[in-house]
């Protein structure tokens, strides 16, 4: 009888197999060279679909989509600590998002580590900062096993982007096996004590509010908040979510205000803070005179569970406990008329309410111009919303390509600012060669109108002409329909509102990436 021969695998296929025997089935890849051996693993994979991004900034926004849109994480492939910098302001966002990411980063080879080469770095100190979890194989026995362990340590306890370092000798090696099978693990269960101390609480309120985000925010969440409100208490979600169920039949909360004071003055006379799902809120950023926390005075704050919690089943607890059997009113479906005239923030919003269809992911880096579509779609078709969690402009356009490869057969768009969009313009391109169904609708107004409105609140004086030339983008101006064609994806200008919404509808009904130029004011 002759003996079979014995299958060997090298530390990348146990790195990716391991990953692929555990769900995961997106890469998002700016390969170099010390991640060969994971490119030839990932082409033996069939499982994991990989996908070429020409930045690593659109990798990992990619992964976040993927993630918000799968509830699993992808893979990103990043070359060494500059490839990993290159892409950290999306994994900056997919931690504010608690999404699941694992993000391997090739690294020298362990002996040539110690010559320190031209990209040689610290990639645990870069990572680190933004890493759930974060380790490196130095060995090939190890890749397999870490491997796993990164895959369990994405979902928490508190679920977000893990880092895993793959040096290029244990890519190569031989002698690598595949890491023991996890458990996926689950988010915290209500705490009953909690929940009895909040259904007190609330009683003895003249005004509580609770925040929430996370799976309160799912269609079934939304349907418990629904409850809660009908209790009396008032529901606002955080001011940026990772995903919200929105739409015609689904409960609406109320959202916190971006700008401090607009916050604390709609919060004014609560006297009782329940938190679900996230944490206390803060502003953005510290101005002169004005608060950090936003809290009124007065009004006490309460975590009955934080972003490791299933906040879902939280509010489900909470109106159980408080004894309710009504709930609040959803949402009626409401299609606007087509608007008319000047182009504005406001026709925008009208138009993709009127053609944004059923099942579709939006993805919001809008900024300033973001506001009105959201608060228009608010009855439109059921649909999915994601926001910029973070703050690190540049989301957008990665996060829809990322949603739209997650569910194919849904449209997705995306709406951005220029200047947001310029950061990684380059997603256009990988639209374009994965065929994805991604609307995208950028905000031309030739300016970073959001930074013109914060110079003015942070009392930093009247721009002079060198803060003028900081702040816009019009010298020169680009070209947003060149720029998209150049990477393959159609696109087309509107400067009305009725070129507006025929090219919406026209962009919805077309198979794969479309763009539409939307000049609007400045101001």
């Amino acid at each position: 009888m002759t003996e079979q021969p014995i299958q060997t695998m090298t530390g990348a296929e146990a790195l990716v197999s391991t990953l692929a025997d555990h769900g995961v089935t997106a890469c998002f890849a700016n390969p170099g060279t010390s991640e060969m051996h994971l490119v030839t693993a990932l082409d033996h994979e069939p499982r994991i679909k990989s996908t070429l991004c020409l930045f690593e900034g659109v990798a990992t926004g990619a992964a976040d989509g993927h993630a918000r849109v799968t509830g699993a994480p992808a893979m990103t492939l990043l070359h060494l600590g500059a490839g990993y910098l290159n892409g950290g302001a999306n994994i900056h966002n997919a931690r504010r998002a608690w999404t699941p990411m694992v993000n391997v980063i090739g690294d020298h080879a362990v002996p040539h580590q110690r010559f320190d080469a031209p990209l040689a770095s610290d990639v645990v100190g870069m990572a680190g900062p933004n890493s759930r979890w974060i380790k490196s194989a130095d060995t090939v026995a190890q890749a397999g096993e870490l491997a796993a362990q990164a895959w369990e340590a994405s979902f928490g306890p508190e679920p977000g982007p893990v880092s895993l370092i793959l040096p290029a000798d244990t890519a190569w090696l031989e002698g690598g096996k595949p890491g023991a099978t996890r458990a996926r693990p689950s988010l915290r269960a209500p705490d009953p004590a909690r929940i009895d101390a909040a259904a007190a609480a609330v009683k003895s309120a003249s005004k509580p509010v609770i925040i929430i985000n996370g799976t309160a925010l799912t269609e079934a969440g939304l349907a418990q908040a629904a409850r809660v409100k009908a209790a009396g208490i008032r529901v606002l979600t955080d001011t940026f979510f990772p995903r919200q169920a929105r739409g015609a039949g689904r409960f609406v909360p109320d959202r916190m205000q971006y700008f401090a004071e607009g916050a604390m003055a709609d919060l004014e006379g609560s006297d009782l803070m329940l938190i679900a799902g996230t944490q206390v809120p803060v502003a953005f950023f510290a101005y002169p005179g004005k608060p950090s926390v936003l809290v009124p005075e007065g009004c006490a704050p309460m975590v009955i569970g934080g972003p490791d919690t299933d906040s879902a089943a939280i509010l489900a607890a909470l109106a159980d406990a408080l004894g309710t059997k009504e709930a609040a009113p959803v949402a009626e479906l409401d299609v606007p008329g087509a608007p008319t005239g000047a182009l504005n923030a406001a026709a925008i919003g009208a138009s993709i309410a009127r053609h944004m269809p059923e099942g579709c992911f939006v993805s919001d880096d809008g900024v300033s111009n973001g506001l009105p579509s959201f608060l228009m779609t608010q009855r439109a078709r059921p649909h999915d919303w994601m926001m910029l969690t973070g703050g690190a402009i540049g989301q957008g356009m990665p996060l829809a390509l990322g949603a739209s490869l997650a569910a194919p057969d849904r449209k997705t768009l995306c709406i951005t600012g220029d200047g947001a969009g310029m950061y990684t313009n380059q997603a256009l391109w990988s639209m374009a060669r994965e065929g994805a169904n991604v609307v995208n609708v950028v905000f031309v107004n030739h300016s970073y109108r959001i930074l013109n409105i914060e110079l003015a609140r942070t009392g930093a004086g009247n721009p002079g002409p060198a803060a003028q030339e900081l702040l816009g983008l019009g010298h020169p101006e680009i070209d947003w329909v060149k720029l998209s064609e150049a990477q393959g994806v159609p696109a087309a200008n509107a400067t009305t509102a009725e070129e507006f919404d025929a090219a919406l509808e026209r962009a919805f009904a077309a198979d794969g990436p479309r763009l539409i130029a939307a000049h609007v004011p400045a101001r």
